[in-house]
């Protein structure tokens, strides 16, 4: 079986490990007549070619940057950030197969069989977040009048925000995706709500909160998801409960998952569940990727986007008249 650990020790960039791990997983998936392996292999090109050809970034951040500046002006109170990213190798890796574990348990364990392997192939066409942009907002407490709560007004501005966006990004030349989720809340407006992805509403077990919802770029021809939350939300995503507990309890599910689907039972699954077991069990101090190191696996620095992506931008609002209302 061909897995993405078997590149990661000869101090290839980014680039080179996508190329050598697509082309030989498409070969091993011809040889096998294995089409999950090959629609793996065809993802991995999308992130080739987004590497290689992000001319468009450029052009995509400054319109992505002018809902900055209406947001600025129509919310002149709230503090907020724009930070844009593009995928990291490791996390495209752990979604592609993480998807097709949960899938293939999830339908097992509903239908006592597995599914075919176009269904498994399109569990895989669904990853559309190669790159992501997410929206932090903060409403300061100095602008709080007496009796106001922080949280729900925050929610009130970040459902305006959201009923907002699709159609502003729309005119620019984002086509909103459907979502496949019906269960939103009444705070998205209706014609909006077969976009998003409500996890505020619903949040993960593992508590993360937030709205997605993804276009589909027609000036670059690539796929965009754009994650609206608040600060608390986000902190609870990057150094809260989501974060260290979520991480803890997503290996749980994993081995779970494996006691419930018998061994060597389905080929699809079986290489998806190794494939991210080696990954969760790397050891980040012995890899050797060019413009990446690391001390351990929490201190690191990633130069590359190995391993927590490339950032794109960021656009930092501080709230307005804070001074004057101290």
């Amino acid at each position: 079986m061909v897995t993405l650990n078997d590149y990661l020790y000869k101090g290839d960039t980014v680039v080179k490990i996508l190329h050598l791990y697509s082309r030989d997983l498409k070969k091993s998936a011809i040889e096998n007549n294995n089409g999950v392996d090959l629609a793996h292999s065809n993802c991995l090109l999308q992130m080739i070619n987004l590497l290689e050809h992000n001319d468009f970034l450029t052009e995509q951040s400054q319109k992505i940057r002018e809902f900055y500046k209406f947001m600025a002006e129509k919310y002149p109170f709230l503090a907020f950030t724009f930070k844009g990213r593009i995928k990291s190798l490791v996390r495209l890796e752990e979604k592609i197969n993480g998807n097709i574990v949960e899938y293939i348990h999830e339908y097992y364990q509903a239908n006592k069989q597995f599914p075919s392997e176009v269904a498994v192939k399109k569990r895989i066409g669904r990853i559309k977040d190669l790159i992501a942009y997410r929206i932090v907002i903060s409403l300061p407490e100095c602008h709080l009048n007496e009796g106001e709560n922080k949280e729900e007004l925050e929610l009130k501005y970040l459902y305006e925000i959201a009923n907002t966006l699709p159609d502003f990004l729309e005119e620019r030349g984002f086509e909103p995706e459907l979502s496949g989720i019906e269960d939103v809340s009444d705070t998205i407006d209706e014609k909006y709500r077969a976009y998003y992805r409500d996890y505020i509403e619903k949040p993960k077990s593992f508590g993360y909160k937030s709205l997605h919802i993804s276009f589909f770029d027609n000036t670059s021809n690539s796929y965009i998801e754009v994650q609206i939350r608040t600060k608390a939300m986000d902190d609870n995503a990057e150094i809260g409960a989501a974060d260290h507990t979520g991480y803890e309890k997503r290996q749980e599910n994993e081995r779970a998952r494996r006691a419930e689907v018998p061994s060597g039972e389905n080929r699809f699954f079986d290489d998806a569940y190794e494939r991210g077991i080696m990954l969760q069990r790397m050891d980040l101090t012995k890899v050797n990727v060019n413009m990446f190191g690391a001390v351990s696996n929490t201190l690191i620095n990633d130069g590359c986007g190995f391993y927590r992506g490339r950032l794109i931008l960021p656009y930092e609002h501080l709230s307005r008249f804070q001074n004057d209302l101290i």
